[in-house]
């Protein structure tokens, strides 16, 4: 079963949990505010997912820009980026999805569609 790490306030994580729905895929949602990925999976994701970790930040997010991170991320360690979004899923980009086996992150309904159906 897929775990669907997202926000319910969320219109993206809304479009992308219909795209699911419409494939007949099941999932287990999780609140990415308040139970975000831990570290090794975020890494694991990472890999899986073939995006850079810069990808994985909500950068159009209130808290990316009031802490300043776009400043911050470029004199920090992957260990120490990941540790930061683990530790905050409001930086994180949503959704995350992830069967164990494969992730994306963000929703562009083509390359979601093509990677769950």
């Amino acid at each position: 079963m897929l775990k669907f790490y997202g926000y319910k306030k969320c219109d993206t994580c809304r479009k992308a949990e219909k795209a699911l729905a419409k494939l007949g895929r099941e999932y287990e949602f999780i609140d990415i505010t308040t139970d975000p990925p831990a570290q090794a999976s975020l890494k694991k994701m990472v890999v899986q997912s073939g995006s850079e970790l810069k990808k994985f930040f909500n950068t159009s997010g209130v808290q990316y820009k009031e802490l300043n991170i776009k400043d911050k991320v470029g004199g920090m360690t992957e260990t120490q980026v990941l540790a930061m979004l683990a530790g905050n899923g409001r930086l994180l980009k949503r959704p995350l999805v992830t069967d164990g086996d494969k992730s994306t992150v963000g929703f562009d309904e083509t390359a979601f569609t093509k990677a769950w159906k």
